[in-house]
């Protein structure tokens, strides 16, 4: 009986991987602090500044949620996390204009776009996430 061989997950999906944790962990963060500021705002910018922290809070916690889906090598958790960081760069920029918190949000923006790219540009990584459903049952370790 021959074991299946089993593949190995290529650095910048690891890196990706990594970088969706952390980012998902600090865009929750990130939330929390936009919708404290609707405390420092104009009466007519509390509830944009509201919904925008409410909705930052709940991509980043989807976003760790699907971390672990993107590390199995899931083609739609990778295309599910695109469409989320995709929603929280679009957030970030209207927090952005909307609050004073100017270099915690850009850094923020540069960490989104630095997963969005590890997930789609390496050749690795795109080869990596095209396997068929039997090949990834077949690089599963039974227990």
């Amino acid at each position: 009986m021959t074991t299946p061989a089993t593949v190995r997950r290529p650095v910048a999906v690891t890196v990706a991987i990594v970088l969706v944790y952390l980012g998902g962990l600090l865009n929750t963060a990130l939330g929390i602090l936009v919708l404290l500021t609707r405390y420092e705002v104009t009466d007519d910018l509390v509830l944009p500044v509201s919904l925008v922290g409410a909705a930052t809070i709940l991509l980043g916690l989807l976003t760790v949620a699907g971390g672990s889906a993107l590390a199995r090598g899931s083609r739609l958790a990778r295309t599910l996390l695109t469409t989320y960081l995709t929603v929280l760069v679009v957030l970030q920029a209207a927090a952005l204009a909307l609050t004073e918190l100017d270099p915690t949000i850009i850094v923020a923006l540069i960490a989104a776009l630095t997963v969005i790219a590890a997930m789609w540009i390496p050749p690795h990584a795109r080869r990596y996430f095209a396997r068929t459903g039997a090949e990834s049952a077949a690089s599963t370790p039974m227990i």
